[in-house]
């Protein structure tokens, strides 16, 4: 089974760019985020026209997560956590694989710049309430996928010059510490686990030829459960869609599991 994450920057405005990217790497499973309108708004039927089902979370102009999908997904769930911003941040849905029901949790985390503001005191606020609430769901059914755009650098290695992003919303260490603090639920980060000491990036800024000079970083992340980790067979960074006319500043991660 084939399953992508991939911060899209707007839904509507990379429709082709997305469904050529499906035609060539044909996933069952896409997870999107940033997806920027509505749910009346969703190109449903272009999805639908090449086999797959639509399940959105949206909001008007900014954030917005959906699961597109060609195999069966059920109990699609759009309040995970109470965001008290009514922010459309977290789309969850279960799949069965190899007779274990998993389940698939969707993510938008806020970006929290500038850190002096209460962006950053929002940021917080919200990874705390998720991971208490993933706690809960883990002591329930310990076979989770959560991916998506993190907003979270994890490590120095995970960024092109990490003496700029230490004092960032995506790079302070008690926010790279509330990643930790999910890891050690009970998941691995497969793109680390699998390549311990590459550097690959998942984002680069629209600003300043940043894409052209690899000024990135990985702030998109697979966690699976320990217990799910045997299933991987190759986690990938396909950087080709961000060097796309009209590209998502985010390119996709693909997860295969068999």
């Amino acid at each position: 089974m084939k399953i992508i994450s991939w911060n899209v920057n707007s839904v509507r405005a990379r429709i082709t760019n997305i469904l050529d990217y499906i035609k060539q790497s044909d996933p069952d499973i896409l997870l999107l985020q940033e997806i920027k309108t509505p749910d009346e708004s969703f190109p449903y039927d272009e999805f639908k026209n090449i086999g797959y089902n639509s399940f959105v979370y949206g909001q008007k102009s900014y954030n917005g997560v959906a699961i597109i999908s060609k195999v069966n997904v059920k109990n699609i769930d759009k309040h995970f956590i109470n965001d008290e911003l009514k922010h459309s941040r977290i789309i969850t849905g279960e799949i069965e694989f190899k007779k274990k029901k998993i389940e698939l949790i969707n993510i938008y985390v806020p970006n929290g710049n500038p850190i002096e503001t209460e962006k950053y005191e929002y940021k917080k606020r919200w990874l705390e309430k998720f991971i208490s609430n993933i706690k809960n769901k883990f002591s329930k059914n310990s076979n989770l996928i959560i991916a998506g755009d993190f907003n979270i650098i994890p490590e120095e290695i995970d960024v092109y010059d990490f003496k700029r992003y230490e004092n960032d919303a995506l790079g302070k260490l008690e926010i790279r510490k509330k990643f930790r603090e999910l890891i050690n639920i009970g998941f691995n980060d497969v793109y680390r686990l699998r390549n311990k000491d590459k550097q690959e990036f998942t984002f680069w800024d629209y600003f300043a030829g940043s894409w052209e000079k690899n000024y990135g970083m990985r702030i998109d992340h697979f966690l699976l459960s320990n217990n799910l980790i045997e299933f991987v067979k190759s986690i990938n960074i396909n950087t080709k869609p961000r060097s796309k006319i009209k590209p998502s500043d985010h390119t996709p991660i693909e997860l295969q599991i068999n």
